[in-house]
């Protein structure tokens, strides 16, 4: 648990600022978050999901983009596990605590074999913490020859890549009403020559540690929907004192039967891990349909609480105002948006 004083600090630092100022950046080296789900040996604090889970829950409820931005980028850092070792020991053992892997999960590029590299090209958007980044992850479509690849099914063929910052060009595009500070700008790359090592596939993992045999989908699930209850969480904090306590009993009810859901299924992920259990298609699927029905439930209760809270819930540079478009902004995440 962060102590109250740190937090109070903490909150105050991030307020209003469109880029975390060098006394957080510090700080969330110090406490190695970029790192929650890397392995010990490489540097990282080898966090179980039940762990990790709680502690990105505490980030979202103390602010919005700092648990956003730190959900995103050591999820992008959990790609340790799929990365080619040589490549994973090249990027974390070298850098230490202040690696800090982040990119887009679109396809807007290509990757064209030459040799043993790849030709990157493309514009990739929503890069969340991109001036923070000291690498950047992305998608592309396969080249060879100029003829775009196949899959056995006719789909095109693709790769996801890490990438060096100093290959990337950011482009300063993130003007929404909310998360400003987690500086989600789109990037660029022209010709950058990547060797081979640095693709990897999703779900093709090459470390033995627990952590990595979770599927990426429904480890996505999981860190994102514990933003959302955190910003929530602290949405509540924040209401004033007046309201009728009837008007949020719902809100708090959704958010403990959320919680609760999230804890009895990172335990029983845990345990099918251990018990070297398979996760099914359906299985994935119940979980996702928990996290998108909360999510809109959480949703609902926020937009039906608003009204009472006053102008200064819609004032600019005001705390409930801020939590209120950090929240909504975040509902644009495309994860939980499909009915």
């Amino acid at each position: 648990m962060i102590q109250v004083d740190k937090q109070q600090e903490l909150r105050k630092l991030c307020f209003g600022e469109t880029v975390f100022p060098s006394e957080v950046l510090d700080w969330i080296k110090e406490e190695n978050l970029w790192n929650i789900w890397v392995p010990k040996t490489y540097g990282g604090l080898e966090l179980s999901l039940s762990e990790g889970l709680s502690k990105l829950r505490e980030l979202a409820r103390l602010d919005a983009s700092l648990g956003w931005t730190i959900t995103l980028c050591s999820g992008a850092n959990y790609f340790i596990g799929n990365l080619q070792q040589c490549m994973a020991r090249d990027i974390f053992m070298n850098t230490g605590t202040s690696a800090c892997l982040g990119g887009s999960g679109g396809v807007s590029g290509t990757a064209e074999i030459v040799d043993d590299h790849f030709r990157i090209s493309g514009k990739w958007r929503y890069a969340t913490g991109a001036p923070y980044l000291t690498h950047f992850t992305l998608n592309a479509e396969i080249l060879e020859n100029g003829v775009q690849l196949r899959n056995g099914d006719g789909s095109s063929k693709v790769l996801s890549f890490v990438i060096p910052k100093e290959a990337v060009q950011v482009i300063e595009d993130w003007n929404t009403m909310g998360l400003k500070a987690t500086a989600t700008h789109s990037f660029e790359i022209n010709g950058f020559m990547a060797h081979k090592n640095c693709s990897f596939v999703y779900n093709e993992c090459h470390l033995p540690h627990s952590i990595f045999k979770i599927p990426f989908a429904l480890f996505a699930d999981l860190t994102l929907w514990v933003n959302y209850i955190g910003m929530a969480e602290h949405l509540l904090e924040e209401v004033s004192a007046n309201i009728v306590t009837g008007r949020l009993d719902e809100l708090k009810n959704t958010l403990i039967e959320s919680c609760d859901k999230i804890t009895f299924y990172a335990i029983e992920i845990e345990r099918r891990i251990e018990e070297k259990g398979v996760f099914k298609t359906d299985y994935i699927g119940k979980i996702h349909n928990d996290a998108m029905h909360s999510v809109k439930s959480i949703s609902r209760n926020i937009i039906e609480i608003f009204p009472y809270l006053g102008v200064k819930a819609s004032t600019n540079g005001q705390e409930l105002n801020q939590i209120f478009c950090d929240y909504f902004t975040a509902t644009q995440h495309h994860i939980f948006t499909k009915d």
